[in-house]
């Protein structure tokens, strides 16, 4: 049984763009099947997907019993007005408008509360970062008004004084992580944080010539020797291969490949027990009170 916890039933890994578009009028349930078929072709039985705010991922949930997919979605992610997540997910200007966004959320239905804290790698310059993360006492108050309401935490977070942040604010999992040190993986490891940490949106990018191929490399080997550390240090990791993400379309199996490759024969192991707490956390809002 294979497992996907992080995905993005919206997109198609070609061009967000023309993907949202697809979708942004009239949701087009042929595409969802289409995916959900190949997914239930190679054998997975759990996706865990980043949201979206037309409602692709709620419906793809709605249809998932079909195919014998277990499927959770926190229907759209939440990102602060100006910083980065605008474009797939709903804003908010401040803690007020956030906390009546999660309680919409409890409301339509969504399993979990996913945020956005940073901006993204920039795969042309290793170490820099398109947006540093939210204020530390912001991150704090968002992780601590979702968990209020009884939701579990999905954090897109890149940075180690943003994920070391969000782990000791008790986030519960926490999405790519780029350029983590010591401090933020040990944050996360005594928090209990579960780490999924796509390597895939590096990976896939090798040979494509989009972006510049050193700073890639580097990117990937850094990710990767972090990868290593936490799992050496007891830390809980969880496949996710934000399947829709640029190079990554739906049913890739490139991070399973690169997990083993950093993990070697224990991978399975370690990724099991990350996967295991994912899905006894990432259930439903309304079971967790």
């Amino acid at each position: 049984m294979r497992c996907d916890c992080h995905m993005h039933m919206v997109l198609d890994g070609v061009d967000w763009k023309s993907a949202i578009r697809r979708h942004s009028e009239q949701i087009d349930e042929g595409w969802i099947r289409q995916v959900l078929e190949t997914y239930r072709r190679l054998g997975f039985a759990y996706l865990r997907d980043g949201g979206d705010r037309w409602g692709v991922g709620k419906r793809a949930r709605e249809l998932s019993e079909e195919y014998g997919i277990t499927y959770r979605t926190p229907l759209a992610p939440l990102c602060q007005a100006g910083h980065y997540g605008g474009f797939i997910g709903k804003k908010y200007e401040n803690l007020r408008e956030y906390a009546h966004l999660v309680e919409q959320a409890r409301e339509d239905g969504a399993d979990f509360i996913k945020i956005m804290i940073s901006g993204l790698m920039d795969f042309d310059r290793f170490g820099v970062l398109t947006e540093e993360g939210l204020e530390p006492e912001t991150i704090f108050e968002l992780i601590h008004i979702a968990h209020e309401e009884g939701f579990a935490v999905m954090a897109h977070a890149n940075g180690a004084r943003t994920v070391e942040t969000a782990a000791r604010a008790g986030v519960d999992s926490v999405e790519h992580g780029a350029y983590l040190d010591g401090e933020a993986l040990a944050a996360m490891v005594e928090n209990g944080t579960v780490w999924v940490p796509t390597l895939s949106t590096i990976g896939n990018l090798r040979g494509k010539g989009r972006f510049e191929e050193q700073a890639v490399e580097r990117i990937l080997e850094s990710a990767m020797e972090n990868v290593r550390l936490f799992a050496d240090m007891g830390g809980l990791l969880a496949p996710g291969t934000d399947a829709g993400a640029w190079a990554v379309p739906h049913g890739s199996l490139t991070e399973f490949a690169l997990l083993e490759q950093t993990l070697g024969q224990n991978a399975d192991a370690v990724l099991e027990k990350g996967t295991r707490r994912i899905q006894e956390k990432f259930s439903c809002g309304s079971c967790l009170r």
